[in-house]
């Protein structure tokens, strides 16, 4: 008990002795020859340790958190063996010890009330340091993560513990974004609602591959052991479903403006014309799946859109660059749902085919085929589809291109009328609509090929999974409210499901005094050795 005693009549002596070692060396003649940059460097290490030392006495003064009454298990079984038991965690300042009491019984793991009270996670690091984990393994490498935590807080991180804190860090995902559904929201957004989806692959063990690709890839041989062939792959992918909704205010524009923005082509010089001007995305979310099936993405996207438009007040669109399986699921879902929406496919998606047509008229590169493709995007635009369409058939019929010439022709002909139904771009325009997708190739761009495609990596399905939501929290402006949730529900799986009707036991504390002194709350413990 002496030590108690000692905590009492000095709480912080630790804290204070090395606030004055401190000191001291900032007045010493080794100090007053340093750079600033050594000098900042200096106190920074040591600053560390003395705010270290501070969070340990505050631990220590704290006590040792004896229940105020009885204490019982999830089960409701009576907790009545006492004893001290000591944990370590490692926090972003160092290494702290808690030193509290356990409730144990015959064969049962002990509980501690002051964990619970203290929120402390079942895993060694805290849940600062596991924040600062995640959020540097959303920008980089495991790898990378660990050396920049290394670099903030000095404490060593293992590349695996790196990838594991990851995975817990992500967990809550799903949850915090369902219960955020529930919530009665009080932003101001404009008229149009937007849906967007796409696709992108993801290198994954062959474990974690879907069945079908799985089977497909346990066929494919390559012909040579040490290199690829041509059309050859080296690795299989598992794609993952990106998905943004958003919204956005009306924007009215005529075909002349989408094409000089797409191709800088137009009747009227740029300077003459004054630019329309540019929506921007309102309350933007984005997020990506490589677990969930396609519909299962759609479908959340539906239920984030229905919690920002729980009316039907605003007018609904949907972009794709024209995946069949994405038409079927957005039909399929806003058909049950009752939503009235409008399905717009990506006009540079189509002026990518129409560039590759031109390619059987004109030469790569030449100002003929530059024009050519302007010219028959304003006429899709103004709702001609099958205008365009004829005129090239026509073109490649008098030009005599053989059925090999005119295979791009035919191919962008056939994808033109084949959808046709989401490509009345002049009512689009006149609505205001977006046009082209720009914000989920971004979302692929930032979620997927930016962090998944790091040269040589192979991916677990929960180790992508994780870093895919944790680049969704940051993308969407979330993370930190999602990591205030975390907290919470960490709580409750670690501390309030380990105890009766989920009610956790007060304990006693130590309390300051307006006077400044300690008055410390405490029964008489039995320490077991």
């Amino acid at each position: 008990m002496a030590a108690v005693a000692e905590v009492l009549e000095a709480p912080f002596a630790g804290s204070v002795g090395r606030f004055e070692v401190l000191v001291s060396y900032l007045q010493a003649e080794e100090a007053m020859r340093m750079r600033h940059s050594d000098l900042e460097r200096e106190i920074f290490e040591r600053g560390r340790e003395l705010l270290r030392q501070l969070l340990q006495d505050h631990l220590n003064l704290r006590g040792p958190g004896q229940a105020r009454g009885p204490v019982r298990d999830a089960d409701g079984s009576a907790r009545t063996r006492k004893r001290m038991q000591e944990r370590d965690l490692e926090t972003v300042l160092g290494v702290v010890q808690v030193e509290r009491v356990g409730y144990g019984a015959k064969g049962e793991e002990s509980v501690h009330p002051l964990d619970a009270e203290l929120n402390l996670p079942e895993q060694r690091y805290s849940h600062e340091l596991e924040r600062r984990v995640a959020e540097e393994a959303a920008r980089g490498s495991f790898e990378e993560a660990a050396e920049a935590v290394k670099k903030q807080t000095g404490q060593e991180l293992p590349k695996r513990q790196a990838e594991e804190i990851a995975r817990r860090a992500a967990q809550d995902f799903d949850a915090f974004y369902a219960q955020r559904q529930g919530q009665a929201t009080a932003a101001e957004s404009s008229q149009l609602l937007v849906i967007t989806t796409d696709a992108k692959g993801v290198v994954v063990r062959r474990e974690d591959l879907r069945e079908q690709t799985r089977k497909a890839a346990k066929q494919r041989a390559h012909k040579l052991s040490k290199r690829l062939s041509k059309g050859e792959k080296r690795n299989a992918k598992r794609m993952a479903q990106v998905a943004s909704v958003y919204t956005v205010a009306p924007v009215m524009r005529t075909a002349e403006d989408v094409v000089r923005g797409l191709t800088g082509v137009g009747p009227v010089p740029e300077p003459e014309r004054a630019k329309p001007p540019r929506a921007r995305p309102e309350h933007k979310r984005v997020w990506a799946s490589v677990e969930k099936s396609p519909e299962e993405v759609i479908e959340q996207a539906f239920e984030e859109g229905r919690h920002r438009d729980p009316g039907s007040e605003k007018k609904w669109v949907a972009l794709v660059d024209g995946n069949e399986t994405q038409f079927r699921i957005l039909h399929e879902v806003s058909t049950r749902l009752g939503i009235a929406l409008t399905i717009v496919l990506d006009i540079v998606h189509v002026a990518q085919y129409l560039w590759a047509a031109g390619l059987a008229f004109f030469v790569e590169g030449s100002r003929e085929r530059e024009l050519w493709v302007a010219e028959q995007l304003a006429e899709i635009l103004r709702g001609r589809v099958s205008v365009v369409v004829g005129a090239m058939r026509r073109r490649a019929t008098r030009r005599g291109l053989t059925a090999k010439q005119r295979e791009p022709v035919e191919k962008c002909a056939t994808y033109l009328l084949g959808h046709a139904q989401y490509m009345r771009y002049h009512e689009y325009l006149a609505g205001g609509f977006p046009v082209a997708t720009g914000v989920i190739e971004g979302a692929c761009r930032y979620l997927v090929k930016d962090r998944m495609e790091i040269t040589g990596a192979r991916w677990s399905l929960t180790g992508a999974e994780a870093v895919l939501r944790l680049r969704a929290l940051r993308a969407s402006g979330d993370f930190d409210e999602y990591w205030r949730f975390h907290e919470d529900q960490e709580y409750t799986r670690n501390h309030v499901a380990r105890y009766a009707d989920g009610k956790v036991p007060v304990v006693d504390t130590t309390v300051p005094t307006p006077k400044g002194r300690q008055i410390h709350r405490r029964h008489h413990l039995r320490v077991v050795k």
